[in-house]
């Protein structure tokens, strides 16, 4: 004899298909669990996807911390560098200066090109310390002697820029000293900065790769007449985790004369917008559950209604009301576990090929429908996190049990005499 319980026995011999229109139904439900557990398994996890990727990316581009000191220039960075050093914390630290210039190209046959990207100087020797820049050229090589210049890809791809080319920047002092020596009628030109193109790099942001070039930190100091001062510090740490940490310490240390930024604080924006979009796919979609829970309980109100006769039978012989409710209540059960199990398999599969089935609708609707102008990445990203399956498939199975608990109940109500005279 089967240990299983009893109520679960018939809960499974109820469910079995026999081409009857109950069978239907709880087909349909359990495809309807299926469908909404997939999909939410898929958007969340593209969601999650997104942003460990572009925390990635903007941890390999920028650093972990900044150092500045508002309104004005630093111009000891060499004491205040040390000092950040010693903190325990820090992988590296490095200075920078950062603006905005005007680009303009200088090809061979044609007519030139003309872009406002942001420079960057930095100092080559100590890159490598506080970003992913040296590692990502991908055309060229990290060569910023002389008057190298290193672009991003699609900047490069814009401009109609290789390797090779020389372009020619102006710098907000060449375009004042124009601006002002036609205000005093003179009509005198300052001439730009010539720049060779010595590598391409690609870092898998858009936004970097469209609008950043490098150039050393001496022609960057150059460009904004700086002398040897520098607008900041870069800071890598050990673990990007604790950025906070270091910041309260790396403050401490140097006083309130300086602002030390955090990269969450730089890129909050972006990072607080993905995070409300994550949590607002996550609650709508949940709308499928709750569809898919009408499904299960139009299923059993039918099954009450056909077994009438047979909860009549089972309450002359002495089931108890809680019995005959665990038996209908254990049919939402099976349709939910059912449901979440096909759903969680459909979703991890469609995960895996999720990249392929992008490509696919590519071919077939001619226009792409995953811009990475927009979207900032090449492919579709996605991270499985277990905490984020564990709510999906626990939240949607307990839509099923409270699907299930209104028809039970008033199955469990129903009076042996009553229910035999009705049939």
């Amino acid at each position: 004899m089967s240990r299983l319980p009893f109520e679960l026995l018939l809960a499974l011999r109820y469910l079995r298909p026999k081409r009857t229109f109950v069978s239907v139904i709880t087909l349909i439900s359990v495809i309807g669990v299926m469908l909404g557990v997939a999909v939410l398994i898929i958007v969340i996890s593209v969601m999650s996807g997104f942003d460990r990727q572009l925390r990635e990316r903007l941890l390999g581009f920028n650093a972990h911390l900044r150092v500045i000191k508002p309104g004005e220039l630093l111009s000891n960075r060499e004491e205040i560098m040390a000092r950040i050093a010693a903190n325990p914390r820090v992988r590296g630290v490095a200075p920078f200066v950062q603006g905005k210039v005007l680009l303009e190209t200088q090809p061979t046959v044609g007519g030139s090109m003309v872009d406002a990207p942001v420079v960057r100087g930095v100092d080559a020797r100590r890159e490598a310390d506080v970003s992913d820049l040296p590692k990502s050229v991908t055309n060229g090589v990290f060569d910023l002697r002389g008057n190298g210049l290193i672009v991003g890809r699609e900047l490069a791809n814009n401009l109609g820029v290789r390797v090779g080319d020389r372009v020619a920047i102006y710098s907000p002092a060449n375009l004042k000293k124009m601006k002002d020596s036609r205000r005093s009628g003179k009509e005198e030109s300052a001439l730009p900065d010539e720049f060779t193109v010595k590598g391409v790099f690609d870092v898998g942001y858009y936004e970097f790769n469209a609008n950043v070039v490098i150039t050393s930190l001496a022609n960057a100091q150059d460009l904004y007449e700086l002398q040897d001062n520098v607008h900041g510090l870069q800071i890598m740490l050990h673990d990007p985790a604790q950025a906070e940490l270091a910041r309260r310490e790396l403050q401490s240390v140097l006083g309130l004369d300086y602002i030390v930024r955090t990269w969450m604080d730089d890129n909050s924006g972006i990072l607080n917008a993905l995070l409300v979009e994550k949590n607002v796919m996550f609650y709508l979609l949940f709308f499928i559950m709750i569809v898919a829970a009408f499904g299960i309980t139009s299923a059993q109100i039918t099954f009450v209604v056909q077994k009438t006769r047979e909860i009549g039978v089972l309450k002359a012989l002495g089931a108890t009301n809680g019995q005959v409710r665990w038996l209908f209540l254990s049919q939402s059960l099976i349709v939910g576990v059912l449901g979440v199990l096909a759903g969680f398999g459909l979703g991890l599969l469609l995960l895996h090929y999720r990249n392929d089935f992008l490509d696919l609708m590519n071919r077939l609707t001619g226009f792409e429908l995953f811009p990475r102008t927009i979207y900032a990445f090449d492919r579709l990203p996605a991270l499985i996190v277990p905490s984020d399956i564990a709510i999906i498939c626990g939240g949607s199975l307990f839509i099923c049990l409270l699907a299930g608990l209104l028809p039970a109940w008033n199955a469990g109500r129903l009076q042996p005499v009553e229910a035999l005279r009705n049939e």
